[in-house]
Formats: structure tokens, sequence, C-alpha cells
């Protein structure tokens, strides 16, 4: 969905085409959704709604939402979907009401504090349902078709805990269910006296706390999964008349039931569900689908249990019995929070607490993964040298590959319970080097994922930065501590060469020029340091009152660009280290991450304030600008080609934006950069000597405002207005 531009944006600034995005958040309950034509899914990423179309895999974002969302519901009529969020302790939590086709918010109330449990459709779009949590406790009532607030309730009573599950009934449209811990309630809308009226479920002593429920078509039977691990069956005692909404009795519990456990049991004793039951589906055939914490998804049919002679009395006086035959099963290794039916209930979707979408054959139970991506925060991007098909990215536990064209994770490298802060290709595309917060640098196949060797100890407090040289003969590394390390990289061995100490803090980013004589390390003690790698010393010093958060030599390297906390993009030269250019990178956050395009026409930067910017380097000015990540964004990197930016977030999304045309234009005689007039230290005046270059940078030296002095610079690199 196309959104308005800033307003510290003027209207010459274009908007990025989004090309596809790797998303989902496994944590909302029920957070995924399938519309009602069988083909759109509708699931929460971060603070937005994401819609993805199934046949073409093309996307759209609702975006209003301020915080992350933690419930999301889609109307039957397929018009509407609902989204709730969570907001910080002493503030509002919004409900937004939006219209599908349209793409556009169209109800926006904010009836609870904190956070927004579920949300819910009456059967006929009628009324739109949103459950307040633990700070709330408030069931809310929203008449859509009257675009007004009908009324709002406490959802619990007396000592009940605290209500976390929402149902609408299935035939009659004022009729829903709240239930959670020890809370269990069939209710009433009475829209003239503009009120809800609640009955509680009778539950005899039974203590139970409810994680979800599935109503069936007649309304006639409830059935409930429980943290415990077994299942309620409820009989809701509605007449048989739908226009009578209250029940003619108390609604009633029938029976607990566990599943048929092949194990041979000691008496008394019943096979439960690990980590209770997450999500239920109650089938027209009798068959029930349970989602279990441990990553369980079984198929049973509900059977009259049978009564073994053997065991004592004990054995009766539970209150599960073993009545659930399963017919199918699988596992998919984590807690399922969803699940949906497809294509007519042949198909079955399930998402999981690991941020994953399964697709289930109804026929054959074959588990197929359809959608995957990192589970937190993505700390790095990289593609290998000169080949833009795939791409890597580096978070907690793990480093993934990605295809560029189907956007489907081809290899999973796993390292439990680290994180991985930066990746890159060696340019011999032979291996895939990793830092770690462990201290420990490690080498992979790009195929299979194997280890090649590991250098243990590389920093005693976390590797935080790391580049490899075009030779591929060695690695610069930098670490928490401050210190700056050199290793020699052979095929047997791997030794440090040098340990450089003059950052005072940890170093953010190391990046090193083409010609591999020089590297440029960024460190949050305010100052970057230009090396020189044959004589292993400080070259130039660079200092800023920022956090240096990144940094990127300009392709001819004769300029670096550096971004921080201060919010400002600084032009340096390497020849002396003097500021030439200082612009505002962004209006409200830090600049985590930047990357210049190969032929030094434009730039991509990531910030705190969600946006991917894109800028002209020679004139220092924002071109296009990218909407739709819901965290902040810690890495960029432009594919080799120059037709695509990948950009990566906090919670884990992965945002694929094209390059404009515009951008990639041949750039003129006096900007073009040949690599053969570059000399060994990268500068394009080849044939000057040093005192010529002095006076050269003297006589067009740009100053902080980016105003010219003098003759106008005619070197390829310098940013001239």
């Amino acid at each position: 969905m196309e959104a308005e531009c800033p307003a510290e944006l003027d209207g010459s600034v274009s908007l990025l085409q989004l090309h596809a995005s790797v998303g989902f958040d496994g944590n909302t309950i029920r957070g995924l959704q399938i519309h009602p034509d069988g083909i759109h899914l509708i699931y929460p990423m971060g603070n937005k709604v994401t819609i993805k179309n199934t046949n073409t895999n093309e996307q759209f974002f609702l975006a209003g939402h301020t915080n992350t969302i933690s419930a999301i519901d889609v109307s039957r009529s397929g018009k509407y979907v609902a989204s709730g969020q969570i907001n910080h302790i002493g503030f509002k939590a919004s409900v937004i009401l939006w219209d599908f086709y349209k793409h556009v918010a169209l109800i926006k109330h904010e009836g609870h504090k904190v956070r927004v449990e579920a949300v819910a459709f009456s059967r006929r779009d009628e009324y739109l349902l949103s459950l307040g949590g633990r700070d709330c406790g408030s069931v809310v009532v929203w008449d859509i078709n009257k675009n007004k607030l009908i009324c709002g309730a406490e959802a619990t009573k007396g000592s009940q805990g605290d209500a976390t599950v929402l149902y609408t009934m299935n035939c009659r449209g004022p009729c829903f269910m709240t239930a959670g811990e020890g809370n269990l309630m069939v209710w009433k809308i009475d829209a003239e006296a503009r009120s809800v009226i609640g009955i509680d479920v009778s539950l005899s002593k039974l203590k139970r706390k409810v994680l979800c429920m599935d109503v069936n078509d007649r309304d006639e039977i409830c059935l409930c999964g429980t943290s415990t691990g077994d299942m309620l069956k409820l009989r809701l005692n509605f007449h048989h008349d739908v226009e009578i909404l209250e029940p003619v009795k108390r609604p009633m519990m029938v029976g607990c039931f566990t599943k048929i456990s092949k194990k041979k049991l000691q008496p008394g004793t019943v096979e439960l569900y690990s980590m209770g039951i997450r999500s239920i589906i109650l089938m027209n055939t009798g068959e029930i689908i349970i989602g279990a914490g441990d990553g369980t998804i079984d198929v049973v049919l509900e059977e009259p249990p049978k009564i073994d002679k053997r065991i004592t009395s004990i054995a009766f006086k539970l209150p599960s019995n073993p009545a659930l035959k399963v017919i199918k099963t699988t596992n998919v290794k984590h807690a399922v929070t969803t699940l949906v039916l497809k294509d007519k209930g042949t198909c079955i979707l399930a998402g999981t607490l690991n941020c994953e979408v399964f697709s289930i054959d109804m026929k054959t139970f074959e588990t197929k993964l359809i959608i995957t991506c990192h589970t937190s925060t993505i700390f790095d991007t990289a593609f290998p040298y000169k080949f833009s098909d795939i791409f890597a990215t580096a978070s907690k536990d793990s480093v993934r590959l990605w295809s560029m064209k189907t956007m489907d994770e081809l290899l999973r490298i796993m390292v439990p319970n680290f994180s991985c802060s930066k990746v890159v290709f060696a340019h011999d595309g032979r291996s895939i080097l990793t830092a770690w917060n462990d201290g420990v640098i490690r080498a992979f196949t790009p195929l299979t994922g194997r280890l090649i060797y590991a250098i243990l100890n590389a920093h005693n407090k976390g590797v935080s930065a790391m580049d490899i040289s075009h030779n591929g003969k060695f690695i610069i590394s930098g670490g928490c501590e401050g210190q700056v390390r050199i290793w020699d990289i052979k095929p047997t061995s791997q030794n440090l060469v040098c340990t450089l100490k003059e950052h005072t803090g940890p170093v953010s980013a190391i990046h090193i020029n083409r010609t591999d004589d020089e590297a440029v390390s960024a460190s949050t003690d305010g100052t970057c340091i230009i090396w020189d790698i044959l004589r292993q010393i400080r070259k130039q010093i660079l200092f800023e009152n920022t956090l240096f958060m990144t940094v990127h030599y300009y392709p001819s390297s004769v300029q670096i660009l550096t971004g921080g906390s201060d919010r400002k993009l600084c032009y340096w030269e390497v020849l002396d280290g003097s500021l030439v250019r200082e612009i505002e990178g962004s209006t409200s956050g830090s600049i985590n991450s930047l990357d210049i395009s190969a032929d030094g026409q434009f730039f991509v930067t990531g910030a705190n304030d969600q946006i991917v910017k894109m800028w002209k380097y020679q004139e220092g000015i924002t071109t296009h600008i990218g909407l739709g990540h819901c965290s902040v964004i810690t890495a960029v990197c432009i594919s080799p080609d120059c037709n695509y930016v990948i950009t990566t977030g906090g919670a884990g999304e992965i945002f694929v934006w094209k390059i404009p045309e515009s951008l990639k234009e041949k750039p003129s005689v006096v900007n073009e950069v040949n690599d053969h007039d570059l000399n060994a230290g990268g500068d394009a005046n080849v044939g000057n000597s040093k005192e010529e270059n002095i006076q050269h940078l003297e006589s067009s030296r740009s100053d902080a405002s980016g105003s010219k002095k003098g003759k106008k610079c005619c070197r390829p690199c310098r940013p001239c207005n």
C-alpha cells in the first residue's frame, strides 16, 4: 500500500517500488488468516498488516499502527480486516478496521489500555469486537454499519482470571464467547440497550486456562484447548431457532478429553498434549485438528472411553478421559499458534512460534515449508561478489541464504545460542565468513553450510565487525573491546598478523578499499581510523561528536562516507582526513547502515526512522524513499547488478526494493570511474605526486555546508554543487 511521504520530504522525492518481502510474526495468536477467496494470506509483520497473493506473490501493506500488532481477523464476507496492537504501559492501544479491497483504514478507535488480545467480526459483519489485555480486561463492541461504539464491558467477573480468547458464533451474529484463565462465558449483544449480557459456562470444579476454541456450524458444541494439554467439550444449549439469542439453559461442560495413548501407561495416568493445545479446528466431518505447543499436529476423532477393569477407582476420578483417537499426525518442531483450512479443507496452513508457515496435505499429511523468516533482529546482509541471484542474512542462531527470484530460503546455517553480527562472502565464492558474539570467526561452504574453519577467541568480547580482502588472503576484524585485528588466511591455517589498538569503544564497521592496501574502521567512541594495511599503522583519524555506526569507501577509494547517531552523513577525504561535506541523513534517528553503488552514482541509507533513503552521491540529495519497515533498519545492501536493494529490520523482516532506472543512468565523462585509472592508493590522479594532490585538495575543497570556493573540481569522486 502506498503511504504518504513524511512531512520533511518535498514533492520531488519519489517512493521506491517494493519488489518482495520476507517476514511473518508467529507470536501473534491466530495471526495467520486466509481470505475467503482462498488466494490471499493476511498476517502481521511488526506494526503492519501484510496481504500476500499466493498466486503472484504480490504483497500489500496496511500501515497505521504505531507498535507491534497483537491481534488480527478477517470478516467472513472478506470485505474487512481488523487488527489490534500493543502499546507502552499507560497508553491506549488502537484497533483499526481496514477495507480489504481499497487497502485503507475505515475506523480507528482506542478503547483499550496497553494491549489488544483479540479482535473478531460477527457473522454478518455487523459488529467488530475487541478484547483488551490484563491492564484493560474489557470487551468493546463497535457497530460497523453505523460507525459508532455501542458499548464496553468487563470480560471477567469476581475471582475469574484474564480473558485472552474471543470467538463469535456461526449462526447468531450478536452472540460471542470469551475465555481465559478460569474464565469461560457466552455473551449476547443488546444493541438497543447499548450493553452486553454474559452467562458463565458451568465447569463444575474444573479449573482450566483456555488457549483456543472453535464452535460447530449450528452453535451447538464448543471445543476448547487448554494449557494443561486436554480438550474441553461444551454444550452451549442454544434454542434451535437462531433468532433466539439466549441459551435455553446454562451452557455446561460435557467432558474433558485427552488422546488415546498407544503407550502402556500406569493406572491413573493419561497422555496430555505437551505445552498445551494452542489451536483447534472442528470440521464438519466430525474430525478435530489439534495443534500443540510442542509442534504436534493431530487429526483426531472422539470415541467413547474404554473402561479397563484392571484400573483402580482412582483412574475414574481423573478430570480427563482418554477419548481422542489419533488418525493422522505430524510435527513442525515448534509451538503451533495458528491453524487455518485452505482449498476447501484439502490443505492445512500452520503458523508456528518460530515464524514459519507449513502447508499440510489432508490426504497424505505431508508437511511442506512455504514461509520462513528470522525470529529476531537481522544484523547484516550481503551479496556474493558480482553475483546477484542470492544473498545472505545474519541473525540470532542462524545465517540464511535466500534466492532473489523466489525469495525462498536456500540454506540455513545454525549456531545455537549465539548471534551473528556480520556476514561476508569470499570473492572467489568458496566460503561464507561470519562473525559471532562468542568471539569466533566461522567460515562455511555456501552450498552445504559445512564448517570450513573457525578462528577461536578472535576477540574476547565478541566480534562486532569484519571484512575480507579482494584477493582473499587476509581478514580484518573488529571487536567490542575496540581492537582491530588482521588475520592471514590460508587453506590449512589462520594466523594473527597484528593487533591495532587505537579505538576505545566497540568497532561498529570495517571496510577495505578495492586495492587491499587500506581499511577504515568506525567505532562508537566517535572516531574513524584509516589504516595502512601494508605497514600496519594508522594513516588518518577522523573525529566527530557522534557514535559512528557505519562507514564505506567510495568506489575510487579517495573518499569515505560515514553515518552515526548524530543523524549526519559525512564525506571525508582519505588523503588528509578532512571533512568535505556534512548533510542531514535523518530527522529522527541514528543512521545504522549505508551502501554505495558500484559506479558511485548513488547510495542507500537505513536509519532508526524506519525509512529507506536513496541519495545521489555528487548532489547529496534524497531522490527516493522506501516506506514499509515495521522496526529500525539494521542493514542495507545494493545488489552487484544495481537492480535491487536489500534492507533488513529489527523485527526480522527482509525487504527487496527495485532501484529506479533514473538512478542507473550512465554517468558523464567527468564522473566516470574506471578500474585502470586507479593506482595502488586508489587515487584517480594517477600521475600526480603527493604535493600536487594536496595542492589540488586545497584549491577545490568544499566547506562543511557544501559551498564551493575557487575553481570547480574535476576529480571524479568529489561532490560538486
